[in-house]
């Protein structure tokens, strides 16, 4: 069990030791000693969580009917996080201090771990206490109780005060949805496995609205759909399970919930959740604003609250499962970023075979712009051909094209498979039809 436990964390390690060297993910802050939880994106990182949100977007506002997206604020009235119960109990952790070193722990985290002492000093810990995980701020010109208001904690309540809005001017009927992705803001009183829980991160959310006789239908009709998203973007199945609530797990404002678990070299942990969240949302918006939120039955005359079927996954959570996911070093002196073709950051590295020759270079360039007009293209032209290759395996490019010497002669170059190391000739006017064929 040891060596397995060792073998874990070595694995994050490396992927964290990756993200740095090759430009997907950097420490917010880091030239002035970083800050917990806050973390920076950079080059390769960033096109590979945009073409994550962009898949998702397809998923749910293309693929799906009735299914329409919006972009609300980060900042919202008050009320409107009163009204959700987030300023109430119903979105706090349990949080227990040492006395000796005034470390902050979560005191549910220590308690599944038989901890009792603090985990840094040993010293005593307090008695666990409530704290709320809002983010403050105010607005306006002066500092007191009327300009108070909180960076978002989640992206959900944006659609809720939206909703009306948007089933007026879309004509929309139940069931529909309302999905968005967005920045939301936590004070984690202990963030950390790297990305997977921070204090300001990314959230693509769907709400999706129907009758109360329906509810359970569209509960298991979004589990099967998400779960067959992961996998059909290459998610191990053997990575991927469903883990209900119990009873006593549930939020205040659910009916039923299941996370879909990953297999992090940490352990299992959610990715998204799944939600019955029933009334409560429309309802207590409703009566805290004043606005009629609900609707009417057409056979009986009756109103109702529509219920809510949530699904929430985690931008950033997802980043880091599926770069676990494709992560392989098993084949020596070769590390390989399987990514699938659609969420790798690069499609196509173009090469020269030799950086010293005009003519390859002018040729390879050339290919490079006209490619750049449909992909995400990197050009190299450092060190010699092979270090190049593994170069854009390690940050998932699936396909290498080399520009060589008979690329003059013939119009054609070599093109590389990331996984099969496979190679073939192809004219240079069927590369943009043979990349999409295979990309997407």
């Amino acid at each position: 069990m040891l060596k397995e436990e060792k073998e874990k964390n070595n694995l994050m390690e490396k992927i964290v030791s990756l993200c740095k060297r090759r430009g997907f993910i950097f420490p917010g802050s880091e030239i002035y000693g970083g800050i917990a939880g806050i973390y920076d994106y950079g080059p390769a990182g960033s096109e590979l969580k945009r073409n994550l949100k962009e898949e998702w977007s397809q998923e749910m506002s293309r693929r799906h009917d009735n299914i329409f997206q919006v972009d609300s604020s980060i900042l919202m009235q008050k009320r409107v996080w009163d009204a959700s119960g987030h300023t109430s109990a119903g979105f706090t952790d349990p949080m227990q201090e040492c006395k000796k070193c005034h470390h902050r722990f979560r005191a549910d985290h220590l308690a599944e771990q038989g901890i009792r002492k603090c985990p840094d000093c040993k010293g005593e810990l307090t008695e666990p206490k409530k704290f709320n995980l809002l983010v403050e701020t105010h607005l306006g010109p002066v500092k007191d109780d009327s300009s108070l208001t909180y960076l978002r904690g989640e992206t959900a309540q944006g659609i809720y005060v939206n909703y009306k809005n948007v089933k007026t001017t879309m004509r929309a009927d139940l069931p529909f949805g309302i999905c968005q992705i967005g920045k939301a803001f936590r004070n984690e009183i202990t963030p950390g496995h790297f990305i997977y829980r921070m204090r300001e991160f990314e959230q693509m959310e769907q709400q999706y609205f129907v009758r109360p006789q329906e509810a359970d239908h569209y509960f298991d009709f979004w589990k099967k759909e998400r779960m067959k998203w992961y996998i059909d973007l290459g998610m191990k199945k053997e990575n991927l399970r469903f883990k209900p609530h119990a009873k006593d797990e549930l939020a205040h404002y659910a009916r039923a919930a299941e996370d879909v678990e990953y297999r992090f070299p940490f352990g299992w942990h959610e990715i998204e959740g799944i939600h019955n969240r029933g009334d409560w949302d429309l309802s207590r918006h409703s009566q805290f604003s004043g606005e009629d939120l609900s609707e009417t039955d057409e056979k009986t005359g009756k109103k109702f609250y529509p219920y809510i079927i949530e699904t929430s996954a985690g931008v950033d959570r997802l980043t880091l499962a599926f770069m676990a996911d494709a992560y392989n070093d098993d084949q020596k002196d070769r590390l390989v970023l399987a990514l699938n073709p659609k969420l790798a950051p690069y499609k196509v590295a173009v090469f020269p075979l030799l950086r010293n020759k005009p003519e390859l270079v002018a040729k390879a360039k050339e290919i490079y712009q006209d490619l750049k007009k449909e992909f995400m293209v990197a050009f190299d032209d450092r060190g010699n051909i092979g270090k190049r290759y593994y170069s854009q395996d390690e940050i998932g490019t699936p396909f290498c094209i080399t520009i060589d010497f008979e690329t003059l002669e013939n119009d054609d170059v070599t093109v590389r498979n990331r996984d099969t190391m496979k190679q073939e000739r192809i004219k240079i006017k069927d590369l943009v039809t043979f990349f999409k064929n295979i990309i997407y």
